[in-house]
């Protein structure tokens, strides 16, 4: 007979299969149908019964991926009103360490139903696992005079907090839940980790291609709010966009965050959204004065999260995921490629060096390797930099190259590495013969630092800065890789 918990809200049934229980699609808060969904989450109704929880529940409202990324990334899309849902694989027993998995996405796709986030292999190491979806675009962090913002980080607030009163039911233990995420995923987690709402509801964060700096203000947030409710002929309120069926609001809010990627103009959508969403990202957190009260890398700085262990990853060639499939990698010139630094606020000197460094590569492949940097190495290391003074920090690099020609170690290539589900794996990104090995050590480094606090090498410090790199057939620690590069930065 397949078990069953008993939560705050009611008994579920899950389904056991070689010795892994997993429940799916449990409400963690109320249906943001209507104008509720720009509304702070509401309280889940209890249920009468036993309810089953043995299929996936719905995904939050989001648009496609389009062509090629449809083909790269696996995006399962499906709609209904109790999307506010999450799931829990468990092996059973009492006391496991916790992790709760946020999704990425560009704060506008992603889910906990996409296959490689299955946490039965987790599960199988002794540590339970909680894959949660938060609503996204504008119904998520879109700014609106009559509601909250940051709905979708509220949500992933409201998450953590059903963890903390149920997660025993399925032989977790709320003292050693581990926060991680990927991309947005852990520009979320960066930003939990800085916030008082959120504070004592964890006790480790993973943060893989994530920063602690993408937040804008509420003034330019309202302004791509006020754009897509003048696309909608509807005012930029609760009840203004909570009229508008989905498939047209998904449609503007599509059309918004093409019309910013091709015009990124700070006076048409404010300074700081096109600055910290690198222009490519309409809907993203907003400091607020209500949950988040500035930027969260200077709150970090400042002990936000005192105490809180923290290991960071990126890929080695994260930017080559947007500009080899695009195209507009073997578009850039040698003559552009200063005006394309220019314009994302880069000194075009630095180009010398990477150019030097990296013999045989295009023009396209150094400003890949720049962006990269930019936009998610250096980050990185100022978020760690930051929290090495208030707990132990561990850094990685994820280095083992696509098959496809070009990507490299692109922007979430290593996610079905950390997750040990290359089995289910079907993107073109790891066929056709992914190293089973290189999973089997970097999923061990995540249930290590989950279950212990660390990795498995030396802690980060701004001097020697100690680098793991997960490669195939060999992953090593690096001290102080790329010096010359990074240091161009300043």
């Amino acid at each position: 007979m397949d078990p069953i918990a008993v939560t705050s809200s009611g008994q579920l049934r899950g389904r056991t299969t070689e010795g892994i229980t997993a429940f799916l699609g449990i409400p963690y808060a109320g249906d943001p149908v209507g104008p509720a969904a720009f509304e702070a989450p509401a309280v889940v109704k209890p249920w009468d019964g036993v309810r089953e929880a043995t299929t996936l529940g719905p995904t939050a409202p989001q648009p496609p991926y389009e062509p090629p990324m449809d083909v790269l990334l696996t995006n399962p899309i499906e709609l209904g009103p109790d999307f506010l849902n999450l799931n829990v694989w468990t092996p059973g027993g009492t006391g496991l360490p916790v992790l709760v998995w946020f999704p990425g996405g560009a704060f506008r796709n992603g889910s906990n139903a996409i296959p490689a986030y299955d946490g039965s292999a987790f599960a199988r190491d002794g540590v339970v696992t909680v894959g949660v979806n938060y609503r996204l675009g504008v119904q998520g962090f879109g700014v609106i005079a009559d509601g909250p913002s940051n709905r979708g980080l509220l949500d992933q607030v409201a998450a953590l907090r059903w963890v903390q009163e149920n997660i025993a039911a399925f032989g977790g233990d709320p003292s050693r839940v581990t926060i991680a995420g990927q991309s947005a995923g852990g520009m979320s987690v960066a930003t939990l980790m800085s916030i008082p709402a959120a504070q004592g509801l964890f006790q480790r964060a993973i943060v893989q291609s994530g920063s602690a700096e993408a937040t804008a203000l509420a003034s330019d947030g309202a302004l791509v709010t006020a754009e897509l409710a003048k696309r909608l002929d509807v005012p930029p309120t609760a009840a203004g966009l909570g009229s508008v069926e989905i498939p047209e609001l998904i449609a503007a809010q599509r059309a918004v965050a093409i019309e910013l990627r091709q015009f990124p103009d700070p006076q048409r959508w404010g300074v700081t959204t096109v600055k910290a969403g690198g222009g490519i990202m309409p809907f993203f957190p907003i400091i607020d004065g209500e949950l988040i009260h500035e930027r969260p890398l200077d709150a970090i700085a400042a002990g936000a999260a005192r105490g809180v262990e923290l290991l960071m990853g990126v890929t080695s060639d994260e930017f080559r995921l947007f500009s080899v499939p695009s195209g507009q990698s073997a578009a850039v010139t040698a003559e552009a490629l200063p005006l394309l630094l220019r314009g994302q606020g880069i000194d075009p000197a630095i180009a010398d060096t990477y150019a030097t460094n990296r013999p045989g590569e295009s023009p396209g492949e150094v400003l890949s390797a720049i962006i990269s940097d930019g936009f998610f190495v250096l980050p990185t290391i100022r978020l760690l930099e930051a929290q090495s003074a208030h707990a132990a920090t561990y850094r990685y690099e994820f280095c083992w190259r696509s098959p496809l020609a070009g990507l490299g170690s692109c922007h979430a290539l290593e996610l079905p590495f950390v997750f040990d589900t290359l089995g289910t794996a079907t993107s073109p990104l790891f066929q056709p013969d992914p190293p089973q090995e290189l999973a089997d050590r970097m999923h061990a480094a995540w249930v290590s630092f989950v279950t212990t606090g660390s990795p498995g090498w030396s802690q980060y410090d701004a001097t020697a800065r100690p680098v793991m790199t997960f490669g195939h057939p060999e992953s090593r620690v690096l001290e102080n890789p790329r010096a010359d590069e990074l240091a161009l930065w300043g």
